[in-house]
């Protein structure tokens, strides 16, 4: 009985030890695929990452990617008190999506126009999320609000346009090697 009971923690050490190392892999890939592209404005590929992730891996999992994600971010590039709430609200909610999406619709290849609107609609959000939170905390006045937010334009739609291609190619392989991941867990 005892050496059962030994044997089950063995392996839910191994378990736990599995999902810790590939989630900083991935947070690490995140960040690392952030870093890459941030000169260069309107291309993101953290939103395909993410919701190939949390569409294999499931809400839970995508979740705690994003909090960890929201937090190491923070801890790399400085804090800031309105980029951690707008990542920290917007990744989570992001991850619970697709997360959920993933648990129901089990044909990606049908479901992928669906996940590009999504992930499209998503994206623009992003963008509006910021355009609520920075005037509200910076108290921007009401010129200033309508300035930001008609330069957050700029940004916004070749971020929703890479989204759309991205997420078209790119989701069905990550989608692919993140299953191969999920069995080994």
């Amino acid at each position: 009985m005892r050496s059962q009971n030994m044997e089950k923690q063995k392996k839910r050490a191994v378990h736990s030890a599995k999902e810790c190392a590939f989630l900083a892999v991935f947070v690490a890939l995140v960040i690392a695929v952030q870093l890459c592209f941030a000169a260069i404005p309107g291309v993101e590929l953290v939103t395909v990452l993410f919701l190939a992730y949390a569409y294999v891996m499931g809400a839970k999992r995508g979740m705690l990617a994003a909090t960890v994600f929201t937090l190491l971010r923070q801890f790399l590039f400085g804090f800031n008190p309105v980029v951690f709430c707008l990542y920290i609200v917007y990744f989570n909610g992001f991850a619970l999506l697709f997360g959920t999406l993933g648990r129901k619709w089990k044909n990606s290849v049908r479901a992928l126009p669906y996940l590009v609107v999504f992930a499209c609609i998503c994206t623009a959000c992003f963008t509006l999320l910021d355009n609520l939170l920075t005037p509200l905390w910076y108290a921007f006045s009401k010129r200033a609000f309508k300035v930001y937010f008609l330069a957050s334009l700029s940004v916004m739609l070749p971020q929703v346009l890479c989204t759309a291609i991205s997420v078209f190619i790119l989701f069905i392989p990550l989608q692919k090697v993140f299953l191969q991941a999920k069995r080994s867990l």
